[in-house]
């Protein structure tokens, strides 16, 4: 088994990140009047997984490490979510929703394995 010695090599955050840019492009096509309400919450919740994934590998107990996870886990299903509301109100087209929610789900399975392997 390989040690990970940084949160930048876990493939999960990489992945992450590469939502959290997918995120602000889309929502940057957004009318103005969702500043301060759906963009908003789109790029925290975002934002929040990745965020989740690097302070988790900074835990040193593997109780803190897994609540960590399932936090980025909670905030990828609050970005899952807003993703349909903008669906819902036809800010996002379907085929970018089905990529993004597509990357949501693959992120998903793997925090999910990753805790799995941790228990």
């Amino acid at each position: 088994m390989t040690t990970t010695k940084n949160f930048r090599d876990l493939i999960v955050w990489q992945k992450a990140m590469l939502l959290v840019n997918k995120v602000y492009i889309a929502s940057g096509h957004f009318p103005d009047s969702e500043k301060y309400a759906l963009i908003s919450q789109l790029r925290k919740s975002a934002v929040s997984i990745p965020s989740n994934i690097a302070e988790s590998h900074g835990r040193t107990s593997a109780k803190d490490h897994i609540r960590y996870l399932h936090c980025a886990i909670g905030s990828l299903y609050e970005l899952q979510t807003q993703l349909e509301i903008s669906l819902i109100q036809d800010y996002l087209k379907k085929d970018m929703f089905d990529n993004l929610y597509e990357d949501c789900r693959e992120i998903e399975r793997m925090l999910n394995t990753m805790i799995l392997n941790h228990t």
